[in-house]
């Protein structure tokens, strides 16, 4: 029998979560890497062992972690990148200027077909690849190479590339998405890209529909259905029918429009999750009652999954990359909090309980589906 392993980036280690396909009893690992900030951890969708971690700390640096047995052990790579098109630049602050400044990876993509190849989205603003397993990293140039890079600004924690998605049907197309720049797509491997933010309106920018500037907070997508985007923006929950080339607003009788997750169902493309968040100054839940919000059609017709999550006195966030999905045949939800509980949901979302409590503030949440 099959079963899942959540992998949890947290701000003091990262932590991995089993069960067996039930998911009613789960055993908890960790932490790895203690003390240090885990912003991103994920595994390989070939080789289920093979998982990659962003670790990072603001007196000692930036490293990328690899685990060749499922998070029992941990190496780090060589953590070479080249970035402005020196070789060999390393990763780690060097005391000089520069008008992008490297200061960590925020989400590690690996690739759908092979275990050595993985993206990774950084902060400042730009993505790497690398093919060896992450003993080198080169950067993906065109994309701050975009005459739009100098209107690109800082959200809030940073200018970070946060989400990566890969289609599965075409592997010369990628979408990206940058705080606060907006989104972007490839469709020749990432030498070239074009921003995808028309539709998107920013009300704090000084041209609301600018092609660039705006912040978005996450996008998501069906396997099934690469062309249907969704999105959580700084406010507004968006849909995007054709890749991007337009999009409209799926908001409908959310109780607030802001919030930084959203993910997709495994086996119906048209069922949403959210996580309403009560303004972009207040990071807690409205009411302070925790609510997952689905909508089974695509957006703008919403109910509130409150069974099992606490309805009084919780005032937690949930961040952007902490939501994942498993795709066991009831498909399974999770996501983590800042108050450092995961939350797990075997059917869908309908009813919720706790695997742990009591972790350090999670950053991130992934799962694996093991056979």
């Amino acid at each position: 029998m099959g079963g899942v392993r959540v992998l949890v980036g947290t701000k003091k280690g990262a932590f991995v979560l089993t069960s067996d396909a039930k998911r009613a009893k789960w055993h908890v690992n960790g932490p790895h890497l203690a003390g240090w900030e885990i912003y991103h951890v994920k595994g390989s969708p070939v080789d289920p062992d093979r998982l990659y971690a962003s670790q990072c700390s603001g007196w000692f640096g930036q490293l990328v972690q690899r685990s060749n047995d499922g998070g029992k052990t941990w190496q780090p790579v060589d953590n070479k990148f080249t970035y402005d098109g020196v070789p060999g630049t390393h990763q780690w602050y060097d005391g000089t200027q520069h008008p992008w400044e490297f200061k960590r990876v925020w989400h590690l993509e690996p690739s759908l077909t092979d275990p050595d190849t993985v993206y990774a989205g950084v902060e400042d603003a730009a993505l790497f690849r690398t093919v060896d397993g992450g003993q080198s990293w080169h950067e993906l140039a065109g994309l701050r190479g975009h005459g739009s890079g100098p209107r690109w600004q800082p959200g809030a924690g940073g200018m970070g590339l946060h989400t990566i998605l890969l289609d599965p049907t075409n592997a010369q197309r990628m979408f990206v998405a940058i705080s606060a720049a907006g989104a972007f797509r490839t469709d020749d491997a990432g030498t070239t890209w074009q921003p995808i933010n028309r539709g998107l309106h920013s009300r704090y920018i000084p041209d609301p529909t600018a092609e660039v500037g705006h912040c978005v907070h996450r996008i998501a997508m069906h396997p099934s259905r690469p062309n249907v985007l969704f999105m959580q923006k700084h406010w507004d929950v968006m849909r995007s029918d054709n890749a991007g080339g337009l999009w409209h607003e799926i908001s409908g009788n959310l109780p607030t429009d802001f919030g930084f997750v959203v993910d997709v169902h495994a086996h119906e493309p048209d069922t949403i999750y959210v996580v309403p968040i009560k303004s972009d100054s207040e990071h807690f839940p409205p009411d302070g009652k925790l609510r997952v919000y689905r909508s089974r059609t695509g957006g703008n017709e919403w109910e509130a999954l409150t069974k099992g999550l606490p309805q009084r006195d919780c005032y937690v966030n949930v961040l952007r990359d902490a939501m994942a999905v498993d795709s066991l045949e009831s498909c399974g939800v999770y996501f983590g909090t800042t108050g450092g509980q995961v939350y797990a949901s075997a059917d869908a979302g309908d009813t919720w309980a706790p695997i742990v409590r009591d972790l350090p503030a999670v950053l991130s949440v992934e799962v694996q589906t093991l056979s």
